[in-house]
């Protein structure tokens, strides 16, 4: 017989908080495009502050612990100083989550870097001294995205490029692999939206802020795998 076993992880509310003014000659603007905009930069605004606590949160002071600071997660090291990135610590990474049996759902799996790491890596070709061979980062199925050793390949500049390795101070990128559906982000009810026309009124604009609870969780941290100290200079 075999007995499954689940993991457990617990997730409590953390506010997440979104806060602009706008003025009133704005407010007095009757096109519906304006009403657009301004949902656009508040939504733009709460999902860049939940891409940076998935992907890099510290897990202190009430804020959630991102894939880069969950123990647990594959590691694969370039050396002492940081190391530009080669085609063997790409094949690692997918190695460090498939030699733990984490490599289910393969269809959910991706690479996710900065944007310095994927102009690096467009100039790298997979086949050490192969001048004009296949780069690294490949040209994905839809724009923007990239595919690297047959997964899809996303960049964001949430992914850090200022961490420290040895005498590489605060020039070292990250590059992450995982199964991303191993990634949770929680949600307590809607999004309360509070309109204060008093505190910037001398200004002319009406203060609005938009406040909602998250948690961010790591599934199975052996389903991801990074490399904290590549150089793209």
């Amino acid at each position: 017989t075999t007995k499954m076993s689940f993991g457990k992880k617990t997730m409590s509310p953390n506010r997440v908080q979104a806060q602009g003014s706008l003025s009133y000659q704005l407010l007095r603007q009757s096109s519906i495009d304006v009403d657009s905009i301004v949902e656009r930069e508040v939504i733009d605004a709460i999902a860049q502050a939940l891409q940076n606590a998935a992907i890099n949160g510290s897990g202190e002071n009430d804020e959630p612990t991102g894939i880069l600071q969950t123990v647990g997660i594959g590691s694969v090291v370039g050396g002492d100083n940081g190391l530009a990135p080669a085609w063997s610590h790409i094949v690692n990474l997918e190695t460090a989550v498939a030699e733990d049996n984490a490599l289910f759902n393969s269809q959910y799996a991706a690479y996710l870097t900065n944007a310095k790491v994927r102009g690096k890596l467009k100039q790298i070709p997979e086949v050490n001294g192969t001048y004009g061979g296949v780069p690294i980062w490949a040209k994905g199925g839809s724009p923007g995205m990239g595919e690297i050793n047959g997964y899809a390949a996303a960049v964001t500049n949430a992914v850090p490029s200022t961490l420290t390795k040895g005498n590489a101070s605060g020039t070292c990128s990250a590059i992450i692999f995982g199964v991303m559906n191993q990634l949770f982000i929680g949600q307590w009810g809607g999004y309360e939206i509070i309109v204060d026309p008093y505190t910037r009124s001398d200004y002319g604009e009406v203060k609005v802020t938009v406040i909602g609870h998250h948690d961010v969780g790591v599934g199975h941290p052996q389903s991801f795998a990074a490399m904290v100290d590549v150089l793209t200079t």
